[in-house]
């Protein structure tokens, strides 16, 4: 397992495999332009639209007569939950990655854009940009297989704590902007004496501010300026939240956790060409189906094996690179998982259920690890 190829792949194949990867990549770069500025600065008035009416219509329920609060309440919360799922994947998410830092537009500059969850984007950038898309989906190295909490390959250690396993994944899909945030502070570490309390406190503090900021902001001072409204806004604050955490929860296991991804052993990494690290992308990730709605609404993460080859080329352009990419897999006869998001979650449930249980890794072929 010390390389990362396909078995009936030769060497040359392979590094045609790769220029082409790298050709698409460079055709695209060199057409980037005011389209794809139009398009960022498009979703940046969307989300501060869809908030301001959210908000607006929250606060705003408080003072009509009974049947039309409910539908101001339910309104505010629809328009609130699509600017905070807007803002997470297809403006934070994509911006941090630096997809837009070619503008020179302190707006849309990767490494100062702060996102609308408790996490800091300080720490995303560490475990997200670098650790998991570097080291995707190898064991020891990648912290997104499973976040630490879920045992998602037999390849993880099993205990009869797993039997929880499927609370502990709803759970998570309810509060994962609270999982995002503490993943680089490594809790456990507090457990088996890793890190002194003190020196952990230290750590936390920033992403502490953060969270600090987020309640204050979401549970108290909009509800404060709703008045009488206080309780309808700070529900509607914490239901739009909520179904946020759980759209993205749901997108991005779809994306890394069906059932015909691969996972690697750390050898993988010490001779990987560019190659071999572009088929452990493909590999290692899965597409969704639909049109422009789910694109926008998923970050354009329904093409999650594009972004994993290409994660700083703006994210609007994955669905004119998906065809190329999927005809360039097919002509080497590399999988190219994609399915409905209905299709792929139903597979990223079986996971979890599977797992929960003592599972072992099958037999495959020497340059593969198990599904």
């Amino acid at each position: 397992m010390s390389t990362v190829t396909a078995r009936h792949l030769s060497p040359e194949d392979l590094q045609r495999f790769g220029a082409e990867i790298d050709a698409l990549r460079a055709r695209t770069t060199a057409d980037l332009g005011e389209r794809d500025a139009r398009y960022i600065r498009k979703v940046f008035k969307a989300v501060r639209f869809t908030e301001f009416a959210g908000r607006a219509l929250l606060m705003a329920g408080a003072f009509m007569p009974a049947p039309w609060l409910t539908v101001a309440w339910i309104a505010g919360i629809a328009l609130l939950s699509i600017s905070k799922i807007l803002d997470n994947m297809e403006l934070g998410h994509n911006v941090m990655h630096g997809q837009f830092d070619w503008m020179n537009d302190p707006k849309f500059d990767g490494k100062t854009f702060e996102w609308d969850i408790v996490g800091t984007s300080e720490s995303w950038r560490k475990t997200h940009n670098f650790r998991h898309h570097t080291y995707t989906n190898v064991h020891g190295m990648d912290d997104d297989l499973g976040y630490d909490v879920l045992r998602l390959f037999p390849e993880q250690r099993w205990s009869p704590a797993r039997l929880g396993q499927p609370l502990y994944a709803l759970i998570f899909a309810l509060l994962f902007q609270w999982g995002v945030a503490v993943q680089d502070l490594r809790i456990g570490r507090l457990f088996i004496g890793r890190i002194t309390l003190k020196d952990f406190l230290k750590e936390a503090r920033p992403t502490g501010r953060k969270m600090r900021r987020q309640l204050i902001k979401d549970y108290l001072i909009f509800p404060l300026l709703a008045g009488p409204g206080f309780w309808s806004v700070f529900w509607g604050n914490f239901i739009a939240n909520g179904i946020r955490n759980v759209w993205t929860y749901s997108v991005i296991f779809c994306g890394h956790f069906t059932t015909d991804v691969v996972t690697y052993p750390k050898a993988v990494v010490k001779t990987e060409t560019r190659p071999q690290w572009y088929l452990r992308q493909i590999q290692g990730s899965s597409n969704l189906r639909g049109g422009f709605v789910l694109n926008l609404m998923t970050g354009n993460l329904s093409h999650q094996i594009e972004h994993h080859l290409f994660p700083d080329v703006p994210a609007n352009r994955y669905a004119e690179m998906a065809p190329t990419v999927r005809d360039i897999c097919q002509r080497y006869g590399v999988h190219y998982n994609t399915g409905s998001m209905t299709k792929q979650f139903g597979q990223v449930i079986w996971r979890i259920l599977r797992h929960t249980f003592p599972s072992r890794p099958a037999v495959l072929e020497p340059s593969l690890q198990t599904k």
